[in-house]
């Protein structure tokens, strides 16, 4: 019976009609039989296997299946006569590898044979309804006897169940599960594709670096469910701070990248790493904690520092290394002389091991002077290192060092027990500060290390100051309670250093015995420029430390006018080098009284901070001519230079400070050898003390004028430019505009 009602359907007969037919035989459907074939046609198309669709020559839709309509959700009458490229667009994505880059409008213009083109339904993507989104379409375009196209006649079919099975498996593929982020495979993949389209074009790139600091603390004191829930707060305020300027991944740990395309602009770059510090420094929230890390970035920029990925990734790299050893929370662009940090990082380790063993480290002491009457009431201890070959190594340097190993513990106590020793030999008036980490502070036997260095050197407990920062919170609460619970009951006093940096919690100084607050230093450096909010801030802390009956120390006082400042602010004690730079023991003691400590203040009656002395070879081109100096003095706005005689006020000069930077320039002072110049365009800050221009000379323009493509040695340019050729090189190099003054004297050097 089943087979006789197939029968009769395909036939158009019925049993009842001819019951005693021989059914033996087929009834085929002959080419002539359109009423039949319309019918077989209605059958597929209500079945919905699949549906048919035809456009007029001007691209509009003419016919669709009805069942296709209901599928999109639409009333046909919706669909017809509309565009068909207004209604369906290839995927952006271009998964589709035989049609992968070629737009629907494209394919039809050129009149091509369409076969399984994926297409989404543009309705559906705009309104966010995922319903019968995506088709997979073939097509044929139909002309007449004469040749003239008719339009496409074609078959479509709902694929979106499988496609956007495929879109989650190819996201799985190309991003990181934790944080939703590209991971390292999708980030190779679209620095390599975005450098050889850039080189092409002749376009810049930026490639950016992160590496988050002290966050295996976090794993260690929190556990790696709260690491997880790091670095996903940190994906999120990177996506805010980055937003459509570029592709941020995550390479794993707790590595970033970031690729910012035609941004070569290092003052705008060096914002923008600040800011990303910044952001990321702050505190995360985590089960009903807090987590407190760091981040360093560094910065290459193509074609300046490379072309290739390999050669982007690892200046980038170096950068970062160079970051993070100068002391952390800091961003770092490339140059040339950097080297392997991770090689020089290793071999400081094993340098800091030995100089433990070999008691190569020192103390230096910094006074801390009462402003009332300028006498000195304590000393901060600051770890000195003169390396037998390398020369002095800073703090910054081997301190980030140790805390990456289990130097830090050892270093801490060393520090601790020698400070308690040499202060025994100054007035009793005069306390010692230690810097105590955050891994020695929750190290189980560290009461007991405080407790023995006291004992050991006979120290009253109340000459002891104990230096932490916000990082000693970052581990269980209840054991940082206990330790400050038996801390307080030695006696000794305890100090909230770099307060008010961007991360301080009020909760802190409720649950914490604090006896003293330091204003960070970077406050202290702008507070008194213009349109600046230091001078503010300074004035709050103060006051809130005074309101909870605790001492200030504002540290980084250099000049006179920032010392008036801060005084009128309120602040009771002062650590900078108006009155004295750290100093060792020796040294000390010869300045010291046997009873009481004095020092008076003594510096530049104005603190200018961009100003710095150096010593640099450098170039001085002149129209056609090429000159070699040396650069004395640098800052944002000019320099002093050495080695040209009878420079007429006023010249117009071009000075190549190496790697592609120029900088246009005119003199305001010469006498003898020596002359000042002023620079059209501010240079901006490299991240690590230095100053760079904005810009560089494109290596592409240089391999116009008859130089390789690739990163420059420093100096190294050809002087068939002419000297109008160099200023303009050099204006757009620093970003400014034309020079005013002519280049029209000569140089004779």
């Amino acid at each position: 019976m089943a087979v006789k009602r197939l029968f009769q359907g395909l036939t158009g007969r019925h049993a009842a009609a001819d019951p005693e037919a021989d059914h033996g035989a087929a009834a085929v459907i002959s080419p002539n039989d359109a009423a039949r074939r319309l019918e077989l046609l209605d059958d597929f198309e209500s079945g919905g296997f699949a549906w048919m669709w035809a456009t007029d020559a001007q691209g509009r839709l003419i016919y669709v299946s009805a069942s296709a309509a209901e599928r999109l959700d639409r009333p046909l009458a919706e669909l017809l006569a509309q565009p068909f490229v207004a209604l369906f667009e290839t995927d952006s994505e271009n998964l589709d590898e035989r049609n992968a880059g070629r737009p629907l409008k494209f394919q039809l213009s050129a009149r091509n044979k369409l076969v399984d083109v994926t297409v989404r339904f543009i309705p559906a993507r705009l309104s966010g309804s995922g319903r019968g989104a995506w088709w997979s379409i073939s097509g044929h375009p139909k002309f007449d006897a004469g040749g003239n196209f008719l339009g496409y006649r074609g078959s479509a079919k709902d694929i979106t169940t499988e496609y956007e099975r495929k879109l989650e498996d190819s996201r799985l593929a190309e991003y990181d599960s934790l944080t939703g982020l590209a991971n390292r495979h999708r980030m190779t993949r679209r620095l390599e594709s975005t450098l050889a389209a850039y080189k092409a074009a002749k376009r810049s790139c930026t490639l950016m670096m992160l590496d988050l600091d002290k966050f295996k603390q976090v794993n260690d004191m929190m556990g790696h469910p709260a690491g997880d829930e790091v670095l996903r707060q940190v994906a999120q305020r990177l996506q805010r701070v980055i937003g459509e300027r570029g592709e941020i991944g995550r390479l794993g740990g707790d590595e970033f990248q970031v690729i910012l395309p035609d941004l070569d602009d290092r003052g705008k770059l060096g914002e923008l790493a600040a800011k990303i510090i910044q952001i990321v420094s702050q505190p995360y929230p985590v089960e009903g904690g807090r987590a407190i890390i760091g981040t360093s970035v560094g910065l290459a920029i193509a074609p300046y520092d490379g072309v290739e990925r390999e050669e982007i990734v690892r200046a980038a790299d170096l950068a970062l290394y160079a970051a993070k050893n100068g002391g952390r929370g800091a961003f770092r662009f490339f140059s040339a002389d950097l080297k392997d940090e991770a090689e020089e990082r290793r071999m400081l380790e094993e340098d800091l091991r030995e100089a433990l063993a070999a008691d190569q480290l020192e103390l230096h002491y910094q006074p801390v002077v009462r402003t009332a009457d300028s006498m000195v009431v304590g000393c901060e201890a600051l770890m000195r290192w003169e390396h037998p070959e390398r020369g002095p190594i800073g703090p910054a340097a081997f301190i980030s060092v140790a805390e990456e190993s289990s130097l830090i513990i050892q270093l801490g106590e060393w520090a601790l027990r020698r400070a308690c020793q040499d202060a025994m030999q100054w007035p009793k008036s005069v306390r010692v500060a230690v810097n105590v980490s955050a891994v020695q502070f929750a190290s189980p036997g560290f009461p007991a290390i405080v407790t023995s260095a006291l004992a050991a050197s006979g120290l009253d407990a109340e000459r002891l100051e104990l230096e932490l920062t916000e990082s000693v919170f970052m581990g269980d609460s209840e054991t940082t309670d206990e330790t400050f619970k038996v801390l307080k009951q030695l006696g000794v006093r305890l100090a909230l250093d770099d307060f008010g940096t961007g991360y301080s919690s009020l909760s802190y100084l409720r649950s914490a015995p604090f006896d003293k607050l330091k204003v960070d230093k970077s406050f202290v450096d702008s507070c008194t420029q213009q349109d600046q909010n230091s001078a503010k801030i300074i004035a709050a802390i103060i006051g809130l430390s005074d309101a909870l009956g605790m001492e200030t120390t504002v540290e980084g006082v250099e000049a006179f006018d920032q010392l008036e400042l801060v005084r009128s602010k309120g602040a009771k004690f002062i650590q900078g080098w108006i009155y004295a730079k750290a100093l060792p023991q020796a040294e000390l003691l010869e300045a010291m009284g046997s009873e009481s400590f004095k020092i008076e203040p003594n510096g530049p009656d104005r603190h200018r901070p961009d100003r710095r002395s150096v010593f640099r070879r450098i170039g001085i081109i002149h129209e056609d001519h090429r000159y070699e100096a040396v650069m004395r003095d640098l800052s944002t706005t000019g320099a002093r230079i050495d080695g040209l005689v009878g420079v007429p006020v006023g010249t117009g000069l071009v000075i190549d400070l190496g790697g592609g930077q120029l900088a246009v320039a005119e003199v305001t002072r010469s006498a003898d050898a020596h002359i000042a110049v002023e620079f059209e365009t501010p240079l901006v800050s490299d991240g690590a003390g230095g100053l760079v221009t904005r810009h560089r000379v494109s290596p592409y323009a240089l391999a116009a004028a008859g130089m390789p493509l690739a990163a420059l040695p420093p100096g190294n340019y050809p002087l068939s430019l002419g000297g109008e050729g160099w200023r303009q090189a050099a204006v757009h190099a620093g970003g400014g505009g034309p020079l005013s003054t002519g280049l029209q004297s000569r140089i004779s050097g």
